[in-house]
């Protein structure tokens, strides 16, 4: 008996020796992603959180476990397949992964949402319960019901929105736009109502955008931010069934081309790498920034490849104003941060001289404005452009100094990794 028993024991721990000789942190936690297997992984999830490491990196190494922790904990709140999952790419191995999605440090979390990459990377805390909240927070249904049509009318104005109506909520149409809203979401507000007649709805839906539509049919509507644009709203008139055509219409009306640049949004503006051309403002003045798009939506659509049209509340952007030797009592003004320096438009009222501003943009690309701060007007006239901010009487040897760049620079991540873990 005695033998027996020993025998038993000794196996049973042979049994667990070898568990642990060959368990591998891989088979758990998070999904191990390969180039082979990330497409049809981005395709069939409605969100993939994805840790890009290198096996050589000590800070990679440190964020290993905590993020399998994370993807154990996300796998058991979240068990329905194409849901969610959280992936990892060993990046010495799928260079070509690392290639495509840009990647140049390590470790770089990117979140792709209905296979779409999210704007920003992940920069919040590298801990369990930061990644499981983080991942939540992405699942949230976006859109906001609204029980009556009376609701619209206190929608804020300075929003550009998305107006979704649908005879019932499991309504396939429905689900279209809420994945649609997930991609949008940081860039429009959308709205969605359920049950309500097609009378009711023509009589919210304004003149310029009104359409027939057959009962029972669903009706996407865009209303744009009135309270600061001369824009109209409109309606979807494509298939609301078809993700990717609502989702290049949504994301043509949602993204405008002239944007408001905010502390939460500017290091994802400069990370695009255009120049800015900023219109600086009081708070309170929406009369402005109508004109401004005007003027660039009229003169300057076809430089969007080349500049970030932008706006800034002058309050609190207040440093940049400091740099180009100006207060809140010279607003509204326009200047150009070129992420080098900062050039000041001599006065906002030209803008609507028809080529004025765009030739501000040109004498950026060509070199003219800095050369001008260096050596003074190419061709002196008497309505020569004044590029020296807040001074007329000298003219400082070099242009202020860029503080947009400096306002959200990029934060390095083994810092960001020594520092949390």
């Amino acid at each position: 008996m005695i033998p027996n028993l020993t025998s038993r024991r000794l196996l049973f721990f042979f049994h667990i020796w070898l568990s642990y000789l060959f368990y591998n942190p891989a088979d758990s936690g998070a999904v191990q992603l390969s180039a082979s297997t990330i497409d049809s992984t981005l395709a069939s999830n409605e969100l993939v959180f994805i840790n890009f490491y290198a096996d050589w990196c000590r800070f990679s190494n440190m964020l290993a476990p905590v993020f399998d922790e994370a993807a154990d904990k996300v796998t058991a709140e979240f068990p329905t397949p194409g849901r969610v999952v959280m992936g990892k790419v060993d990046c010495d191995k799928e260079g070509s992964l690392a290639s495509r999605f840009h990647i140049t440090k390590y470790p770089t979390l990117k979140l792709f949402q209905n296979g779409q990459p999210a704007k920003r990377e992940y920069r919040g805390q590298r801990s369990v319960d930061a990644f499981v909240s983080f991942v939540k927070k992405q699942l949230e249904d976006p859109t906001k019901e609204f029980s009556s049509l009376k609701d619209l009318e206190n929608l804020d104005d300075k929003k550009r929105m998305l107006i979704g109506y649908f005879d019932r909520r499991d309504n396939p149409d429905f689900n279209t736009f809420r994945r649609v809203a997930t991609n949008l979401k940081d860039d429009c507000q959308f709205h969605v109502g359920f049950g309500f007649s097609n009378d009711a709805i023509k009589s919210v839906i304004k003149p310029a955008s009104e359409q027939m539509h057959p009962p029972g049919q669903s009706i996407v509507v865009f209303r744009p931010d009135k309270a600061t644009s001369n824009e109209h709203d409109e309606t979807f008139m494509g298939d609301i069934r078809s993700y990717d055509e609502l989702n290049i219409w949504a994301a043509e009306k949602c993204v405008p081309l002239v944007r408001e640049i905010t502390f939460e949004n500017a290091e994802e503006l400069t990370e695009e790498g255009l120049p800015f051309l900023i219109l600086f403002h009081k708070a309170d003045d929406t009369e402005s920034i109508k004109k401004y798009k005007d003027v660039i939506n009229r003169e300057l659509i076809g430089e969007k490849h080349s500049v970030n049209f932008l706006t800034a509340d002058g309050g609190r952007f207040s440093h940049p104003l400091h740099h180009l030797g100006m207060s809140q009592s010279d607003l509204p003004l326009i200047a150009i941060d070129s992420f080098r320096h900062m050039y000041l438009f001599p006065k906002f009222e030209d803008m609507e001289i028809p080529g004025k501003l765009r030739q501000f943009l040109l004498d950026l690309y060509s070199g003219k404005l800095h050369r001008e701060f260096h050596y003074g007007p190419d061709t002196p006239t008497e309505n020569t452009v004044e590029l020296i901010a807040g001074s007329v009487d000298k003219k400082p040897t070099t242009p202020p100094e860029s503080t947009f760049k400096k306002l959200a620079p990029s934060k390095n991540r083994y810092t960001l990794l020594r520092d949390e873990l």
